[in-house]
């Protein structure tokens, strides 16, 4: 199947993450502001994730350099994340982040998308058993308390393709959960996942919106194939996308167009393709040999990456971000 990681394409995306995680402006801050002290620059604010343009950006760009370096420890690039890390992921700077987050201008902060992205991250540095996801810990527990708080308030899904998504937000934490052993969590998050979803039927698919880089209708599938067994899946999908054996609705098969890639909210359609390609993955290796939605499963996912793979790199817009989904879709389950 097309959209493979390569040691040549980790060692591009390795790059270009180094370029950007310590790139800090241009910014776009998510800071409330309490006073005249508060007006200080994202280094200041955020002394480990100051660059990639706003801060969750730079969390899933030490994501994607932390995921490469796992899976080719012998990169070129290698030596130079190590010591940034060193750099960086320290007690002091842990703490200063921690510290952020108690102002009560800053309950909202990246809610509830840098949120999900922290917790991948922490789940990542578990992985690689060096000390780094014991000296992240404090701030992994802050942000996974803000989920349990946040979530029985949560009466309602956000159903945009944009950070706000909550499908996306819970199947990122779930990830987290289960490597953490965090039970609580996961149970509240597959409990609102049932609660928002199982009753979702016949999606009609409104999509894409003009900067939008994930499919809400293929988010909340890969969600709920994260929550149900897979008999469940198969029959809640059959009722919430009925026609996929006909590849309908016709918008979630077709690649969407990306007019300006300097443009930063129109390069998320991008990240929408890349985005779709993980989705479509994901779904097809929950589907039986036979299933007929299977197929057309596989062959959205490929002509989603053919779309936006090229686009990686390229234009700040897009690059300072688009490894990480680029990555998210090439490791998924690959059911072909």
């Amino acid at each position: 199947m097309s959209g493979c990681l390569t040691p040549g394409v980790a060692a591009l995306y390795a790059r270009t993450a180094l370029g950007h995680v310590t790139r800090e402006y241009p910014n776009k801050l998510d800071h409330v502001l309490g006073g005249p002290g508060d007006v200080r620059g994202p280094r200041a604010l955020h002394p480990i994730f100051f660059g990639s343009f706003d801060w969750h950006s730079c969390v899933h760009g030490w994501w994607t350099l932390f995921t490469l370096l796992r899976l080719y420890p012998d990169l070129p690039e290698a030596a130079r994340i190590r010591s940034l890390a060193d750099e960086l992921f320290v007690p002091d700077k842990v703490a200063a982040e921690t510290a952020y987050l108690a102002r009560p201008e800053s309950r909202g902060f990246e809610r509830p998308y840098g949120w999900a992205w922290l917790l991948k991250l922490a789940a990542e540095l578990e992985r690689h058993g060096d000390g780094r996801a014991d000296t992240l810990r404090p701030l992994t527990l802050a942000f996974a308390r803000r989920f349990r708080d946040y979530l029985p308030l949560a009466d309602y899904p956000v159903r945009v393709g944009t950070h706000y998504n909550t499908a996306f937000a819970l199947r990122l934490a779930l990830d987290y959960a289960a490597g953490a052993g965090d039970h609580g969590l996961a149970a509240l998050c597959r409990e609102r996942a049932l609660r928002w979803h199982a009753g979702d039927r016949d999606c009609q698919a409104w999509e894409p919106s003009q900067d939008e880089f994930l499919s809400p209708a293929l988010m909340e599938a890969a969600l709920m194939r994260q929550v149900l067994g897979v008999d469940d899946f198969a029959e809640w999908l059959d009722a919430f996308l009925p026609r996929l054996d006909r590849r309908e609705p016709a918008t979630l098969f077709q690649p969407a167009a990306v007019s300006d890639r300097s443009d930063g909210k129109i390069a998320h359609l991008d990240g929408l393709n890349l985005s779709r390609a993980w989705c479509w993955r994901e779904i097809a290796s929950a589907l039986d040999g036979a299933d007929p939605r299977r197929l057309p499963a596989l062959e959205a996912a490929r002509v989603h990456l053919d779309a936006a793979l090229p686009h990686v790199t390229g234009d700040y817009m897009g690059e300072h971000w688009l490894a990480s989904f680029a990555l998210l879709a090439m490791l998924a389950p690959d059911a072909s």
